[in-house]
């Protein structure tokens, strides 16, 4: 489920030895990646695949998330 994915949202990696916050630059509903870049600085433009983008850091199951990066700012 992509419909949380917003211009200019931050993102944390869900990385448990830590990682960089991201920036939501340009997505398209219905795209598979999004263009990203450091959300300070905005620097290291790339793009990402969607579904490496939640909107929590708990999975279904209830644990925390070890991949990807979950939704910080609205």
């Amino acid at each position: 489920m992509t419909d949380h994915i917003r211009m200019d949202q931050i993102y944390r990696s869900c990385d448990p030895r830590g990682g960089s916050r991201i920036r939501i630059t340009d997505y398209l509903p219905g795209d598979t990646h999004a263009a990203v870049v450091d959300a300070h600085g905005s620097k290291r433009p790339r793009k990402i695949r969607v579904s490496d983008l939640h909107a929590t850091d708990i999975t279904k199951t209830g644990t925390k998330r070890r991949t990807g990066y979950a939704l910080e700012e609205r």
